[in-house]
């Protein structure tokens, strides 16, 4: 379908929902300025349809509105790195037959990050959604170092581990500090002087291939990512490129 327009009540008819908080005491008259607000960035048909207190002098909003605008399909070029059609025998075989060595892999959720659940699923034996995790794989020599490991650190154990892929995950994106760690990291690597030996992956919910190669990472994994699918993105550009 092209172009394409957000979809609610009918097909085409643009409609949204935006969530909010304005630093203001919840009334009828912070309703309106909501809905004023949404007006504002473009809408139509604005409908503010809660408005709550959440804290004193702010307050939270869910508004409807419809938006004329739409994109165009076609002029949107992505790369996906999720479809793969490996399974995990195959993958150790590739590594075996074109790599010659077990490849080491250290994870880790990076800055203040205390969110594991993310690189555990793709980690971890037990894996995510029957997807057994890199662990379990025998031409894969996993480290997994936990949460809250400082760029420097982590940049500092793939030196001295001779890592060869590093899996760099943050969930908190607050004022960019995810792009700030993930931008660090890259540069950390490049003045130790392993970047160029180094696959280096970003992950993470909000996280996209496009922003990590805007990041200037191999690649980058987000929601919904199986396990299998970061192990045959490894497998296959060691045994194309390394």
């Amino acid at each position: 379908m092209n172009p394409v327009r957000p979809y609610g009540d009918t097909l085409g008819d643009g409609k949204v929902q935006l969530s909010f908080t304005l630093p203001l005491d919840w009334s009828e008259a912070a309703d309106e300025a909501a809905r004023q607000l949404v007006a504002k960035m473009g809408f139509t048909e604005v409908a503010v349809s809660e408005g709550r207190s959440i804290a004193s002098g702010f307050s939270f909003f869910v508004v409807y509105a419809s938006t004329p605008v739409s994109v165009d399909l076609a002029a949107i070029a992505v790369t996906s790195l999720r479809t793969h059609g490996l399974s995990m025998d195959e993958i150790d075989a590739l590594v075996r037959a074109r790599v010659g060595r077990k490849l080491r892999i250290a994870g880790a959720c990076i800055g203040t990050d205390a969110h594991t659940v993310g690189i555990d699923a793709i980690l971890n034996m037990k894996g995510y959604k029957g997807d057994y995790g890199l662990e379990r794989y025998k031409e894969f020599v996993v480290f997994n170092l936990g949460s809250q490991v400082s760029v420097e650190d982590l940049a500092r154990f793939a030196k001295e581990n001779a890592i060869d892929a590093i899996l760099a995950s943050q969930v908190v994106t607050q004022k960019g500090s995810d792009i700030q760690n993930f931008t660090a990291l890259s540069e950390l690597l490049e003045a130790d002087g392993i970047r160029d030996r180094t696959l280096l992956i970003a992950g993470g919910p909000r996280m996209t291939n496009l922003l990590a190669s805007e990041l200037g990472y191999d690649a980058g994994f987000g929601r919904g990512t199986l396990p299998s699918e970061v192990a045959a993105f490894i497998a296959q550009r060691f045994s194309e490129h390394r």
